[in-house]
């Protein structure tokens, strides 16, 4: 994959909206993934977490972190994008996200929904500060980290 053009303001853009919602994480892990749910009840099945719950947990420890992590990561790729044209994931990082996503049964359209939901909950945190260039530098970043991980899926099959 070659070079990616992500601007200074793009990465701005991903920073400062993740700066707002870092000060509510327990609510937004909860929106992102009673997002995931609305709009994919049969992915409840992919996360241990939600397996034997009729509803999205509150105050789930394992909920926030992997929340958190989405989110972090997909602010961490937009500031690579920035600086290295790519996405810079350690290896070992990236192996292992692709063989937790394969062992958890992912496909390519789960990632979708991820995204959706990412791009509702900033929404939802963001107000009428989320716009076409904040959901457009969101998904820039977060379509990368995906392509990362599913090419790392890819490997780990073969």
């Amino acid at each position: 994959m070659g070079e990616i053009g992500f601007t200074e303001k793009q990465e701005a853009l991903v920073k400062e909206s993740w700066e707002i919602l870092k000060q509510d994480i327990p609510k937004y892990s909860l929106h992102f993934f009673s997002q995931i749910l609305e709009i994919a009840p049969a992915a409840k099945g992919l996360f241990s977490f939600l397996r034997d719950s009729d509803e999205v947990p509150h105050n789930n420890p394992k909920l926030k972190a992997h929340a958190v992590k989405v989110f972090k990561m997909t602010c961490e790729t937009a500031i690579q994008l920035r600086e290295e044209g790519k996405v810079v994931v350690a290896d070992t990082t990236l192996q292992y996200l692709g063989s937790i996503h394969l062992k958890s049964g992912v496909i390519d359209p789960h990632f979708e929904v991820v995204k959706e939901a990412l791009l509702r909950t900033l929404k939802e945190g963001l107000g009428e500060k989320y716009n076409e260039e904040v959901e457009g530098a969101w998904s820039q970043a977060y379509d990368h980290l995906a392509l990362a991980i599913k090419t790392e899926m890819k490997q780990e099959e073969s």
